[in-house]
């Protein structure tokens, strides 16, 4: 039996703002220390496959290799580069078209969410191998999760009998109110849908072509058009899609594609804790408690004084810096500190995060609220890093971080000069034609509209603080002559 694991890696986290950005969505969270995307790798690997298929934005290769580097046992990883967002439905197909192809029709799909918490891994396994022998036989599996209470958040998923052992799936549900949600858990026969699936590849494109011929058949086009590139180290192979084609495809759920409407379907009750993340509340049942049911995201540069304070959770980015934070007389609550934002919400409303997003999108494209839900406090590079430090008019001070063996793109700028002091590391600096050995203390001026690139040239980490003085300081005063990461 071939195991192929896929992973769907997309979504914004909205509910999880400030923390969780379009630019560094929720699978790249660390939860128990890890990113929940490793956590995910983790699991299928553990299943006992090292072919790993990542459908992810195209945005975020470089955001997910570089966790994939860094992860102990690396597996072999296949990329699907998604222009935009197009839903479960088309993600999963590309990934059965690409699977059917590369490892042939027979070959086992275990699909996973990138942004799962799954602290059981063994009894994961145990349940994923189980679901793998229902998929061999030609069944649609989706993975179960018993309600722990009447959760509207959550579609369901009604089977005949009530019992601890894989059954036919009656029917799927959509996110009930409070009170059919309470006669759900009553019966006994209806789980949490997961989002979680196993199948052949085979298997799954004959229900497309059934259940819907639409998806199919874009997905089709779609793959037609694609180009994959060899990758290098842990990458096996990066697939990227053309823009206009990909868009063709249904924006549709695989859910209301096939699971809802196919006579195949098996679903295995989760033997596992299971928790979607979804919302701060449960970020925080992911931290061990205090006596006072107090959780806080580990920080070594955080000094917490809580006086009177119970089940509230505290997530706060410093930067490094060292902070104190106080509460006083509060319950119930979620507090986040990023260097842009700061959230204050009952864990009640928690779910009105997403409202906040929503209003801060409404706002100028150009704004700073604006870019507070696109860009988290620390901006991630193919190269490595950037963090704004401090900003007023005509001013902008940054934090900059290279990795070994990396540089910038070579670029100018219309309405900036710069200031580089590198503070760590061992780098050359390139202005016009001639380049520059620079090291910890020494300082190179960029003048307005000169061509310039920074190279790091050591082993380790380089950092410099950049000054930029000019009338207009934006990311898009960038122009790019030269650049390895393909963004010219």
């Amino acid at each position: 039996m071939k195991l192929i694991s896929v992973v769907l890696s997309g979504g914004a986290g909205t509910r999880l703002w400030p923390a969780s950005r379009q630019a560094y969505p929720k699978p790249f969270m660390k939860l128990g220390g890890s990113a929940l995307l490793e956590q995910a790798i983790a699991r299928g690997q553990a299943c006992g496959t090292d072919d790993v298929l990542i459908v992810t934005n195209q945005d975020h290769l470089f955001l997910t290799q570089n966790l994939v580097a860094e992860m102990g046992s690396p597996p072999s990883v296949s990329y699907l580069l998604e222009p935009k967002g197009r839903n479960t439905a088309p993600a999963i197909a590309l990934a059965a078209l690409a699977v059917a192809q590369q490892h042939g029709r027979d070959a086992v799909m275990l699909v996973l969410a990138a942004d799962h918490l799954i602290p059981d891994t063994s009894a994961f396994v145990a349940n994923a191998l189980e679901a793998t022998r229902h998929a061999q036989q030609g069944q649609l599996v989706v993975f179960g999760i018993q309600p722990t209470g009447p959760e509207t958040g959550f579609g369901y998923i009604e089977v005949p009998k009530v019992g601890g052992e894989p059954q036919p799936v009656l029917k799927f549900v959509e996110k009930p109110n409070q009170i059919t949600a309470q006669e759900y858990l009553a019966t006994g026969r209806y789980y949490w849908n997961s989002g979680m699936f196993c199948f052949t590849a085979g298997t799954l494109l004959d229900a497309l072509t059934q259940q819907a011929p639409q998806v199919h058949e874009a997905a089709k086009k779609a793959m037609a058009s694609c180009k994959t590139e060899a990758g290098q180290g842990a990458t096996k192979g990066i697939t990227r899609f053309d823009a206009h084609a990909f868009g063709l495809q249904p924006d549709i759920s695989i859910d209301y594609a096939v699971m809802e409407r196919a006579n195949n379907v098996t679903l295995v009750p989760a033997k596992f804790g299971w928790s979607d993340v979804g919302a701060w509340p449960a970020v925080a049942a992911a931290h061990t408690a205090d006596s006072n049911g107090n959780t806080m995201a580990s920080n070594e540069h955080i000094d917490w004084i809580d006086v009177d304070t119970t089940n509230t959770h505290v997530h706060i980015d410093s930067h490094g810096h060292k902070r104190v934070v106080a509460t006083i007389g509060i319950s119930n609550v979620v507090i986040v500190h990023t260097p842009d934002a700061l959230l204050v919400a009952h864990k009640s409303c928690a779910q009105d995060v997403k409202k906040v997003v929503d209003a801060l999108k409404q706002r100028h494209i150009d704004s700073a609220q604006y870019q507070s839900t696109m860009l988290p406090s620390s901006v991630n590079r193919p190269w490595g890093t950037y963090t704004t430090l401090k900003e007023e008019s005509g001013y902008k001070v940054k934090r900059i971080t290279v990795r070994p063996g990396q540089s910038l793109s070579l670029q100018y700028h219309h309405h900036r000069a710069e200031h580089w002091t590198v503070v760590r590391g061992q780098g050359v600096v390139q202005i016009g034609e001639v380049e520059y050995p620079t090291g910890p203390g020494e300082y190179r001026y960029i003048p307005l509209k000169e061509t310039h690139r920074l190279t790091n040239t050591s082993e380790e980490e380089l950092v410099l603080i950049e000054v930029q003085v000019g009338d207009y300081l934006g990311e898009d005063d960038i122009v790019r002559l030269a650049d390895k990461y393909g963004r010219v």
